[in-house]
């Protein structure tokens, strides 16, 4: 599926209506350039959770947990990360067996951990603000 948007706002909201159809376990893999505007359709996740913190991008943190929705939150960024033993190592089984949404910036870092997921990819379009957004594996929710 492929979907536009013209705007921050519009692409959070395309996040929070996403997160509404997922279930628990499912895993997000996300791709994009820099700024392209994974953390803002994250962000847009974590209110269609029903999530009232602030969602931030954790770049240097490499994992951000956010609870108080209808399912926890874990926003993954493996930017830092040299392969998927890394991701092991910072304890991957545990934040799946919590049952909550693992949504991972930078995925193609991780790519042979990143089994039965969703995949969306974030790319910049024609113009400074606009987005194309394409959602591969919907059927997983």
């Amino acid at each position: 599926m492929e979907r536009f948007s013209e705007s921050e706002r519009e692409t959070e909201a395309l996040g929070a209506a996403f997160a509404q159809k997922l279930k628990p376990g499912t895993i997000v893999a996300f791709t994009g350039d820099l700024g392209a505007g994974k953390t803002a359709f994250v962000r847009g996740m974590a209110s269609g959770l029903g999530i009232p913190q602030r969602v931030t991008s954790p770049t240097f943190t490499i994992v951000n947990e956010y609870e108080g929705g209808r399912l926890p939150l874990f926003h993954f960024d493996m930017y830092r990360l040299g392969s998927s033993e890394d991701l092991f190592d910072i304890g991957w089984e545990d934040f799946l067996s919590r049952g909550g949404i693992c949504a991972v910036e930078w995925s193609e870092t991780v790519a042979d951990a990143m089994e039965n997921c969703i995949h969306v990819d974030i790319r910049r379009g024609d113009g400074d603000t606009e987005r194309i957004i394409t959602i591969v594996g919907e059927e997983i929710r």
